[in-house]
């Protein structure tokens, strides 16, 4: 046998190349990750502090490799993963601990970083050209435009965060995390017709606190 080709080993009247035999390995591997990850978002959902941490912890590497794969730039792409990290939090009560944690995070994940492309590309369309040192015609700084933005999501976040908890859940159930409508109401124990409202007065509470029907 040549020292390219792949060993083998017999099994009944199956030929087994190494190579799968570690494909099933990672994959158990991954499996019993996935179940000790939905276990310590359970206990965290239980108050377990200590479990919550050290999931979060754990789920870094996953979420700074799907950021970045979907965001180029280093600074959005981390920005992206404390986007998704905050989501979490907030929305770690709506997590239904008999489906699998994994998916429910890498979904997050992935809307957080399109939410940073989209902005991105929103802010470029935005843009008035910029002279050669760095500032807006206006004559505002770049970075200070930056910042604004900052603050102006910071804002927004406060804004959800002071809702009525009802229409705080059904806000980041059916916009943040964009869940079916059904879907949603399994998480939240509300009725559709009942996340419909609550939606509706969110979002008429936050069009009328920062003054846009937008």
């Amino acid at each position: 046998m040549s020292h390219a080709s792949v060993p083998a080993c017999r099994v009944g009247s199956f030929n087994v190349t190494l190579g799968e035999v570690s494909k099933a390995a990672t994959a158990t591997e991954r499996d019993a990750r996935d179940l000790r990850w939905s276990r310590m978002m359970a206990a965290a959902q239980a108050g377990d502090a200590r479990a919550y941490e050290a999931l979060l912890r754990e789920c870094l590497p996953l979420l700074r490799a799907i950021c970045r794969a979907r965001l180029r730039d280093a600074t959005e792409a981390e920005d992206a993963v404390q986007d998704t990290l905050l989501t979490i939090h907030r929305a770690r009560d709506s997590y239904n601990a008999a489906r699998p944690f994994r998916p429910w995070l890498v979904a997050i994940a992935e809307r957080r970083a399109l939410d940073r492309v989209r902005s991105r590309g929103r802010r470029v369309r935005r843009q008035l050209p910029v002279d050669a040192a760095g500032e807006i015609a206006s004559g505002e700084p770049a970075a200070e435009v930056e910042l604004d933005a900052r603050r102006a999501a910071a804002n927004l976040r406060q804004a959800i965060e002071d809702l009525p908890p009802a229409q705080r859940t059904a806000l980041r159930l059916t916009k943040i995390q964009d869940l079916t409508l059904a879907d949603a109401s399994q998480r939240s124990g509300m009725s559709v017709g009942a996340l419909k409202v609550a939606t509706h007065r969110a979002l008429h509470a936050l069009r009328r606190r920062f003054g846009t029907e937008e």
